[in-house]
């Protein structure tokens, strides 16, 4: 056992393909190791040609691509924005950014993600208070989208646009279609845990191809087409660099293998774990295909008579790195006084998940030997 313990199991580490030293190695060659370049323009086209978007723009980050969302959706000082509220906090810091007010979505069980009910309700009570949300920013948790149908049609009702933060989902498909794809604007992350990486890096991606052509403007310090340097608006540095774009497109090539490696570890641990009593997977939603970012379950306490810390901790002591699910944001103490709309009155999911959710290893690297190992601690810490 003592061997096992030098060998850490990491959450959800990088995945390297093999590839990605050609792109860079092109960059160095052709000296475009500056931000943008050829890698940076193929990016964009190859991903938004994989999700079936009409145009992406390559950035630093998820969330600086959310903050571009937002800002070309003209969310100002005083504005509300409706956002999910499990989530991590990387989904409602650019409302912030840009002055306006969140409003928070509680989750429903089918899909852990943003609740139908809290957002009719939610939007309601800002109908009748006379200012309607200027977007609502949905998360597809973990990988699985949220119920975009019931979404969208609420929405639309009240004609608010719609962000889709899919920077956990890449991979995934609603209904056939591309998560990420289904808003006015989608959002994907690139950071080193996620299902492809480039390092750090994100994306926007929209059919509207104008508004991205703006976003580009805005990354790159919005400075105005003159021989000198003039600027007429804010802008920020938010481009993302050609040496990076070209680790992105080496991982773009093995996105699907990822996302089967994925299923496949979800699956496993399914089969080890799913038939013991008290024992819940994030479920899959009729019609949807998850990336299986994360396998997360939650626990029934009392039925099995530990807490999920007891598992984290016994996990964490054999070198092996688990986590609660995300902490809500109504609960973040920088979020403190904020409105949040439960899923029904007295019954908030999202609190639940928390309590009872529990975050596996899931790293498209891990070997079968590895999974086994984080099976047989944590069958112990429940029989403990």
């Amino acid at each position: 056992m003592a061997s096992n313990r030098q060998n850490r199991i990491y959450l959800s580490p990088p995945h390297m393909s093999g590839n990605e030293q050609k792109y860079i190695n092109e960059a160095f060659e052709t000296n475009w190791i500056a931000p943008l370049g050829p890698n940076v323009d193929a990016f964009e086209k190859e991903l938004a040609a994989y999700v079936g978007s009409k145009g992406a723009a390559a950035v630093s980050s998820g969330t600086a691509a959310l903050h571009l969302a937002l800002r070309l959706l003209d969310v100002q000082q005083g504005d509300k924005v409706f956002c999910s509220s499990l989530t991590f906090i990387a989904s409602a810091n650019p409302i912030l950014y840009q002055g306006a007010e969140p409003v928070f979505i509680d989750s429903e069980p089918d899909t852990w993600n943003m609740s139908p009910l809290a957002l009719e309700r939610a939007m309601e009570a800002a109908k009748k208070e006379g200012k309607l949300p200027k977007a609502v920013v949905v998360v597809n948790l973990y990988g699985q989208s949220a119920k975009m149908d019931e979404i969208l049609a609420i929405c639309d009702r009240y004609g608010v646009p719609v962000v889709e933060d899919a920077a956990e989902s890449l991979g995934s498909t609603y209904k056939g279609k591309k998560s990420g794809t289904f808003g006015k604007f989608g959002i994907y992350s690139f950071n080193g845990n996620k299902i492809i990486t480039t390092s750090g890096g994100g994306m926007l991606v929209s059919d509207d191809v104008e508004a991205l052509q703006r976003a580009r403007f805005l990354a790159t310090q919005a400075r105005d087409p003159a021989p000198h340097y003039q600027h007429s608006q804010v802008g920020y540095n938010y481009r993302m660099s050609n040496i990076v774009a070209g680790i992105g497109r080496a991982q773009l090539e093995v996105l699907d293998e990822r996302v089967k490696a994925r299923r496949a570890i979800f699956d496993r641990y399914v089969q080890a774990l799913g038939d013991i009593e008290g024992i819940h997977f994030m479920p899959e939603l009729e019609g949807t295909m998850s990336n299986r970012w994360l396998t997360t379950l939650t626990i029934d306490q009392q039925a099995l008579g530990v807490t999920p810390m007891d598992i984290i901790n016994a996990l964490v002591g054999e070198n092996i790195e688990a986590r609660p699910v995300w902490k809500p944001l109504h609960l973040q103490p920088v979020f403190d006084g904020v409105t949040y709309y439960p899923h029904e009155e007295g019954w908030s999911v999202s609190d639940e998940l928390f309590a009872n959710g529990i975050c596996l290893p899931s790293g498209s690297s891990m070997t079968i030997d590895e999974q086994n190992r984080v099976i047989d601690v944590f069958i112990k810490a429940i029989k403990r």
